[in-house]
C-alpha cells in the first residue's frame, strides 16, 4: 500500500493534472443521504409509505433488480414540494452535524496535497447537490459534478432529477466532459473511488486509486495492480 501524500507530491505540478473524487465511502465513511433520512425519521417527516418504499428500494437495488436511476427518482419524490433553498440550509445543517465528524482525515490530507500541487480538484459524485455540496465546500474542492433535482419556477422539488442522472459510466462521460472544457489531461489524472460501479472512469484515469474498495471495485485493483487506500475510521465524537 502506497503513501498516498507522498505520491502525490512526486506528481506533475498544474491544472492539467485532474483529481476527480467520488463521495460516500471514498471522502466520507458511509453515505451522506442516510443521514438526511434519520433527520426525517427523527422529525416526523417520513411516514410508514416513505419508509417501506425506500427500504424495498434499497432491497432491490442491492439484489440488481432497480436501476440506480429509478432510485435515485424515487428517493426525489417522496421530497416533492420542498423549497430547493430549504434543503441546502438543511444539508449544511446536517454536514456540520453529522457529516464533517465522519470525513476520513487521510482523504482531507490527500484533497490537500492536490491542491498544494495545482491540480484541478473535482468531487463527482452521484449524490445530490444537497448532500454533495457542503462536503465540497467544506474541503474547498472548486469543481462539482453532481445530482440536481428539478424545480418548478418557484424554486419547489418537482419530484424529479435532471438527466442524465451521473452514475457509472454515465459518470465516466461526464468527466471526460469536464476534461476536454478544462484542460484536464485524463491519462494524467487521478480518481478516487470506492464502488466497481466506477470501473468505467477508474480505466479512463492514468491513476485510478481505489480508497477502501468493495468486492466488485477490490478484485479490478488487485487484477490491474492498481495501489489501493485503506483511510482507516474517522472520527466520530
Amino acid at each position: 500500500m502506497i503513501d498516498p501524500v507522498a505520491s502525490i507530491a512526486e506528481a506533475p505540478v498544474g491544472a492539467r493534472v485532474g483529481a476527480f473524487f467520488d463521495l460516500d465511502g471514498t471522502l466520507v465513511d458511509g453515505f451522506t443521504a442516510a443521514a438526511h433520512a434519520g433527520h426525517r425519521i427523527r422529525n416526523g417527516q417520513s411516514g410508514i409509505g416513505e419508509l417501506l418504499g425506500v427500504f424495498e428500494a434499497a432491497v432491490r437495488y442491492r439484489w440488481g433488480r432497480m436501476e440506480f436511476d429509478r432510485l435515485l427518482v424515487r428517493a426525489a419524490g417522496y421530497l416533492r414540494g420542498e423549497s430547493l433553498a430549504s434543503l441546502d440550509e438543511l444539508g449544511q445543517d446536517i454536514y456540520l452535524r453529522r457529516i464533517d465528524a465522519r470525513v476520513y482525515p487521510v482523504m482531507r490530507q490527500v484533497v490537500r496535497a492536490h491542491q498544494d500541487r495545482g491540480h484541478t480538484v473535482v468531487m463527482i459524485s452521484s449524490a445530490l447537490t444537497i448532500h454533495a455540496e457542503p462536503v465540497a465546500a467544506a474541503l474547498s474542492i472548486p469543481h462539482l459534478i453532481c445530482n440536481h433535482f428539478t424545480v418548478d419556477e418557484d424554486g419547489r422539488l418537482t419530484g424529479g432529477v435532471v438527466k442524465p442522472v451521473i452514475w457509472g459510466a454515465r459518470k465516466a462521460d461526464a468527466a471526460a466532459l469536464f476534461a476536454d472544457t478544462n484542460d484536464v489531461a485524463l491519462q494524467e489524472s487521478y480518481f478516487y473511488s470506492d464502488g466497481y460501479e466506477d470501473l468505467p472512469l477508474m480505466e479512463a484515469v492514468g491513476h485510478p486509486r481505489p480508497v477502501n474498495p468493495r468486492r466488485g471495485l477490490a478484485e479490478a485493483a488487485a487484477r490491474n495492480g492498481w495501489p489501493v487506500l485503506k483511510p482507516g475510521i474517522p472520527r466520530t465524537g
